[in-house]
C-alpha cells in the first residue's frame, strides 16, 4: 500500500512539475522576455533617453536624498531595493548565463539593463504618485495601489498582491535560506538545521520592526557587501589589466556571432547569447516585475516630487547589471576558467576563478558574500509583501504578525528542504505577477511621463522641482499624500 502510495505522489510530483514547467516555459522563455525589452525600449523612446541624458542628475538625487525630516530617505529606499535586486544570482545566474549563452551574453544582458531603467523610472514614479500615509504616518503604495486608485481595478491590485505574497514574501525566502545553510553545509559542514535557526532568528530581530527596520538594517549592510564584492572584482581586473581589451572584444564579437568556436570549443549562437543574457538582466534587476516599486513609493523624496524617486530606482537597475553583474562577469572571464575542461557550473564557476586568481582563501569571501547577499534579499523581500499584506487587509495593519510568523516558518522550511516544484511555482508566480503590473504601467504611462516631463520642465527653468497636483486633473478626486494637507490615515 505505502509503495502505491509512494508511486501516486511520486506520479503526482512529475505531472506538476511538467505543467508548472510548460507554464514557465510560455511565461518566461516567450511572452515575459519579448514584453519586457518592449516596454523598456517603448518607455526608453517615449523619455527620450532619459536614462542617459538625466544620468548625473540621478547620482546627485541620490547623494542628496540621505536626509530626511520624517520618513524614509531616499538612500533608504535605494538600499533596501537594491537588498532585494543583489542576490546569488548576481553570482550564480552571471556564471550560468555565460555557461549558456557565452561571452555575448554579458553584451545583451548590458542592453536589457540600459532599457529596463527607464522601466522602472516609470513605475517607480506611478507608486510615488499614488503613495498614501498609513497608520504611523509611513507612506505606503506600489503596483496593488496605482491599480486600485489609477485605473479603479482593485481585483486587478489583490491579484497582484497575492502573486507578490507567494513568489517574494514566501518561497523566494525559502530559496534564500536554503543557498545560505548549502553553501555553509557543504564549504564548511554546518548543521543545516541550527544554521537555519540562526537564520530565523536574525531574520525575525529584523522583520519584527517592520518596514523602518528592514530600511535601517539595509542602508548598514548593503554598501558593504557591494563595495567588499567590487574591491575583489577591481583586483582581478587590475591583475589582468592586460586581457581587459580582449574580453571587450569576445564579449562585443559573441553577442553578434562574429566570434568563431576554438578548436574543440563551443560554438554560440546569437539566439542562445540573446536569451541567456536578456533573461538573465531581466531577472536579476526585476526592472517591469513591480517588486522594487513597492518600496519606492515609501520614500520621502528629495525634491519633493514622485518623479525623484523615479531617478534613483533607475540607479538601481543600473547598478544591480551594469556594475555588480559585470564584475561576476569579469572576474570569471579574466581568470580563464571557463576554457578549462574541468570548469565547473553556476556559482561554482566563480569560486573556482577566484580561487585561480587570489587563492583557497576566497572560499571564505564567496561564503560571506553568499550571507550578506541572501540574508539582505529575505529582509527586503518581505518589506514588499508587508505592503501587499495591508492592501489586501484594506490599509490595516492586522494579520501582519501571523504573516511574519508564516515568513519565518518558509525561511526555516528553506533552511532544511528542498522542493523543486515549489520553487518553479514561485518563478511562475513571479511571472504572472510581472505580467499584471507589465499591463498596468502601460494603461498608466501617459500620466507618469506627463509626471516626469513636468520635472525635467522644473529643472530647465532652474527650479528646485516640487509637485503641484492641480496641473494634473487626473488626481482631482484622488485622497493621496499629495494633497495641499496631507490625507488622514486609512484606518486609525
Amino acid at each position: 500500500m505505502n509503495g502505491t502510495n509512494e508511486s501516486w505522489l511520486a506520479a503526482l510530483n512529475t505531472g506538476l512539475n511538467n505543467v508548472v514547467g510548460a507554464i514557465n516555459g510560455v511565461l518566461w522563455g516567450q511572452v515575459l522576455v519579448y514584453l519586457l525589452v518592449f516596454v523598456g525600449v517603448y518607455f526608453t523612446v517615449r523619455l527620450g533617453f532619459i536614462q542617459i541624458r538625466q544620468f548625473k542628475h540621478a547620482t546627485q538625487i541620490l547623494k542628496s536624498g540621505r536626509e530626511v525630516d520624517n520618513g524614509l530617505s531616499s538612500y533608504q529606499v535605494f538600499c533596501t531595493s537594491m537588498a532585494a535586486r543583489v542576490g546569488t544570482g548576481n553570482m550564480a545566474g552571471v556564471a550560468v548565463a555565460l555557461t549558456v549563452g557565452g561571452p555575448g551574453a554579458i553584451f545583451w544582458m548590458w542592453l536589457i539593463a540600459l532599457f529596463g531603467m527607464a522601466t522602472a523610472f516609470i513605475e517607480s514614479t506611478l507608486a510615488q504618485i499614488y503613495k498614501f500615509k498609513d497608520v504611523d504616518g509611513q507612506y505606503r503604495g506600489g503596483p496593488a495601489y496605482y491599480m486600485e486608485k489609477g485605473l479603479g481595478q482593485r481585483w486587478m491590485g489583490s491579484l497582484f498582491s497575492i502573486f507578490l505574497i507567494i513568489a517574494f514574501g514566501l518561497v523566494f525566502n525559502a530559496v534564500q535560506a536554503n543557498t545560505i545553510t548549502d553553501a555553509l553545509s557543504h564549504s564548511f559542514g554546518f548543521n543545516e538545521t541550527i544554521t537555519g535557526v540562526v537564520i530565523v532568528v536574525c531574520s525575525a530581530l529584523v522583520i519584527m520592526g517592520g518596514l523602518q527596520k528592514v530600511a535601517k538594517v539595509s542602508t548598514g549592510i548593503v554598501p558593504i557587501m557591494a563595495i567588499g564584492y567590487l574591491v575583489i572584482a577591481l583586483v582581478i581586473v587590475i591583475m589582468n589589466i592586460t586581457e581587459v581589451p580582449a574580453v571587450l572584444m569576445l564579449i562585443v564579437k559573441s553577442a553578434f556571432g562574429w566570434q568563431e568556436a576554438a578548436a574543440g570549443g563551443v560554438a554560440y549562437t546569437i539566439a542562445q547569447a540573446m536569451q541567456s543574457g536578456i533573461a538573465r538582466g531581466l531577472f536579476s534587476n526585476e526592472a517591469g516585475m513591480g517588486s522594487a516599486a513597492n518600496v519606492a513609493a515609501s520614500a520621502t523624496p528629495n525634491p519633493n516630487h514622485p518623479a525623484s524617486q523615479g531617478f534613483v530606482q533607475m540607479l538601481g537597475v543600473f547598478a544591480d547589471t551594469l556594475v555588480i553583474c559585470t564584475a561576476s562577469a569579469a572576474m570569471i572571464m579574466l581568470s580563464g576558467v571557463m576554457d578549462q575542461p574541468d570548469a565547473a557550473t553556476g556559482i561554482s564557476l566563480l569560486q573556482q576563478a577566484l580561487s585561480n586568481e587570489l587563492g583557497s582563501w576566497t572560499a571564505y569571501f564567496m561564503a560571506a558574500a553568499i550571507i550578506l547577499f541572501c540574508f539582505t534579499s529575505i529582509i527586503a523581500n518581505y518589506s514588499y509583501a508587508e505592503t501587499n499584506v495591508m492592501f489586501l487587509n484594506g490599509n490595516s495593519k492586522k494579520g501582519l504578525f501571523i504573516f511574519r510568523l508564516c515568513v519565518l516558518g518558509m525561511v526555516m522550511f528553506g533552511s532544511v528542504a528542498s522542493l523543486p516544484v515549489v520553487w518553479s511555482l514561485a518563478d511562475a508566480s513571479m511571472g504572472a505577477m510581472a505580467l499584471t503590473n507589465i499591463v498596468a504601467i502601460l494603461l498608466l504611462s501617459k500620466l507618469a511621463i506627463k509626471v516626469i516631463k513636468d520635472y525635467e520642465e522644473q529643472l530647465k527653468q532652474g527650479k528646485t522641482p516640487s509637485f503641484d497636483r492641480s496641473k494634473f486633473p487626473e488626481l482631482d478626486e484622488l485622497e493621496d499624500a499629495w494633497q495641499t494637507k496631507d490625507a488622514e490615515p486609512a484606518v486609525k
